[in-house]
């Protein structure tokens, strides 16, 4: 069995490329725990928020591995929560450094879709999605693992993706 997860900033159609994923593999999605605490306790996201935020992630991504068969896709995981601490408060929570549950895939998707506002992003300005993006890539490179810059819209998107899968799988 094997685990893809989709990395990157906000507004770069993680989700969709999980759902696209997940009907070529045949296999489960773990939906992104992040989007559904904040759609019930606000986006003011502290710290200790971000760690109840990627431990419950861990918790679900276990669960799934133990169910999966062939592929599984992980829309996100701790390493994009671990991003998501330095962007919005400079800085990780030990547990982010402790983590090391990682998928074998990691597809780091591009910032060359439009920014969308859904009432739950903030990061729509090109020097704060460029930001966003560096800190990605970095977070990926830091930890040693196994990923590939997907680019492109649409069909080429999706392409791009499963070429990176290929090559990389």
């Amino acid at each position: 069995m094997k685990t893809i997860c989709l990395h990157g900033p906000e507004s770069v159609g993680k989700s969709t490329m999980a759902t696209l994923l997940a009907a070529h593999l045949n296999c489960e999605i773990v939906p992104e725990y992040g989007r559904a605490y904040c759609e019930e306790h606000g986006t003011d996201s502290s710290m200790h928020d971000l760690v109840v935020i990627a431990q419950r992630t861990a918790e679900m991504d276990r669960a799934a591995k133990a169910r999966a068969r062939d592929w599984l896709i992980l829309d996100t995981d701790p390493v994009m929560t671990a991003v998501w601490a330095e962007m919005m408060h400079g800085r990780q929570d030990p547990w982010f450094a402790r983590f090391d549950d990682y998928a074998d895939i990691y597809l780091l998707l591009n910032i060359d879709l439009p920014w969308v506002n859904d009432g739950l992003r903030f990061y729509g300005k090109a020097e704060d999605r460029q930001r966003f993006f560096d800190l990605s890539r970095a977070e990926l490179e830091r930890r040693g693992v196994r990923w590939a810059l997907v680019s492109g819209e649409g069909d080429a998107r999706f392409e791009a993706a499963l070429t990176a899968i290929e090559a990389l799988g």
